[in-house]
């Protein structure tokens, strides 16, 4: 999957720019929602096209970090 994961990123240039606005704000970018059942408290956002990652946000120290990133099987 890291390997496709790569290749997919290559291929389409706005997944960069969509990590940077989620950056700015990572509750609202890129199709962000909660989780709910086993992941609450982790957060998804759509990178495109079947491409989901799963991150937890931590408001304290200002770092999101990312926990899973593939298809909807993720979840």
């Amino acid at each position: 999957m890291k390997n496709v994961l790569k290749g997919y990123i290559s291929e389409r240039k706005d997944i960069t720019f969509k990590l940077d606005r989620l950056k700015t704000n990572p509750r609202r970018e890129c199709g962000a929602h909660p989780l709910h059942g086993k992941l609450k408290n982790k957060w998804a956002c759509w990178l495109g096209s079947n491409i989901r990652i799963v991150y937890i946000i931590d408001d304290k120290s200002k770092i999101i970090f990312l926990e899973s990133v593939g298809t909807h099987k993720i979840y």
